[in-house]
């Protein structure tokens, strides 16, 4: 099965998030997920990376899949934006992560849980 990791794990475990570590290890290693981010989530950590910080972060994502997006994909990402947008503070990255995960299925980890209230995706929580 697919972990899609959201921006928001990804950015504390460049930033040496203990617990994003130990997730990223307890997927890999004991769940046996192949690790996938969404193609917006990994525009988040590359378009804002420091330089001093473009090593380590392109080491560190090249060890996880970007899923691609397309035509369908966005049809459907642009539906669950203005579904749920106003509400629940959804973005357009949130929207076409959700709509990527709903079309090759997997699992989605995050922080922010109430960005993707559709009762369509796996969604958990990435530690507490």
């Amino acid at each position: 099965m697919r972990a899609y990791i959201d921006a928001d794990i990804l950015i504390w475990h460049l930033r040496g998030e203990k617990k994003a570590r130990d997730l990223f290890i307890h997927l890999r290693d004991h769940e046996r997920y192949d690790l996938y981010t969404g193609v917006m989530q990994r525009a988040e950590v590359v378009f804002f990376m420091r330089p001093e910080e473009e090593a380590e972060t392109v080491l560190f994502l090249s060890a996880i899949k970007t899923a691609p997006v397309d035509q369908g994909i966005v049809d459907v990402a642009g539906a669950l934006y203005r579904k749920w947008h106003p509400g629940y503070g959804m973005d357009v990255n949130d929207a076409i992560l959700a709509a990527t995960v709903m079309q090759a299925g997997g699992r989605i980890y995050t922080l922010n849980v109430r960005h993707f209230p559709m009762s369509e995706i796996n969604v958990r929580r990435g530690w507490t």
